[in-house]
């Protein structure tokens, strides 16, 4: 049974999270720039996505990342401008297309995830490595739900 305590302490702890969580995206947005000119975060993320599911629609990316098609359709033209996705046509519905990495895509993506490593890297230092297993865990639990 909750106490009015817990259920307090229990909102004050989800605004918390709340607040670090806006806190951490909106650095991250930043830092993204950052780390990597060429690629606004939201570019990198479709990127990685694309290259993940080696090959996906316009419509994944948008369901995926909770994006409106137009935003998609905005970034996804600047990564083939960048010479880094090209569209093939879906043999099963032609009207579709297909997403895929170019090679000069797939050296971006691998560049831009090891700058984000070494950014990580060097920001977790101070921290022991149960504390990093327990937050990467807790981060996969939170954004699985």
């Amino acid at each position: 049974m909750n106490t009015g305590s817990s259920v307090t302490s229990r909102r004050a702890a989800i605004q918390s999270i709340q607040r670090e969580l806006t806190a951490f995206s909106r650095r991250a947005r930043g830092r993204a720039a950052e780390l990597y000119p060429l690629l606004s975060l939201v570019s990198a993320s479709i990127l990685d996505l694309v290259i993940e599911r080696d090959g996906c629609l316009s419509v994944d990316i948008a369901e995926h990342f909770a994006l409106d098609k137009s935003t998609v359709s905005r970034q996804v033209a600047a990564l083939e401008k960048l010479g880094y996705l090209v569209r093939e046509v879906d043999p099963a519905n032609r009207r579709n297309y297909t997403l895929r990495a170019t090679p000069a895509g797939r050296q971006a993506a691998k560049e831009a995830e090891q700058a984000r490593l070494t950014a990580f890297t060097d920001h977790l230092h101070r921290w022991d490595d149960a504390d990093i297993a327990t937050f990467a865990a807790y981060l996969m639990r939170f954004n699985a739900s």
